[in-house]
């Protein structure tokens, strides 16, 4: 049950799955200010336009009023879409380990600019004595 439950989760935090909800939630959202759009907006001015209707200055107001609702509720649901897709990528990040940079297994000969061992005293291109190995083997 332990691994059925592992393998749940890694499939529900799997990129793909994630970006898909956050898309479907975004989508939805999204529908509201079209439909807001419609109402408030288009509609109206086709009525104006055709002489269907007539309005007054409050309900100018109320359709603007109406419309600026739905973007902010729009905007609220993505600000807190966006803190809970970032909470999660945090907590994902927090089961994996993180990875140590490996030190360079080779470097460049500042004669002949061939990459050799990290650990050589003396290149076997050139045969130039390396500095830094050469003074350190000195010293010790």
């Amino acid at each position: 049950m332990k691994k059925f439950v592992e393998e749940f989760k890694a499939f529900a935090l799997r990129g793909n799955m994630m970006d898909m909800a956050v898309g479907v939630i975004i989508g939805g959202g999204f529908i509201g200010i079209v439909t807001s759009l419609t109402d408030n907006f288009i509609n109206p001015i086709l009525n104006l336009v055709m002489r269907t209707e007539i309005y007054t200055l409050r309900d100018l107001v109320r359709f603007a009023s109406r419309f600026a609702s739905d973007l902010v509720n729009f905007l609220i649901l993505a600000f807190v879409l966006f803190c809970l897709i970032k909470g999660i990528n945090k907590l994902a990040e927090l089961g994996q380990k993180k990875q140590e940079t490996a030190s360079p297994a080779t470097k460049k000969c500042p004669y002949c600019l061939i990459d050799i061992p990290v650990q050589a005293t003396r290149c076997p291109h050139c045969t130039s004595v390396l500095a830094d190995k050469a003074e350190a083997g000195e010293k010790a």
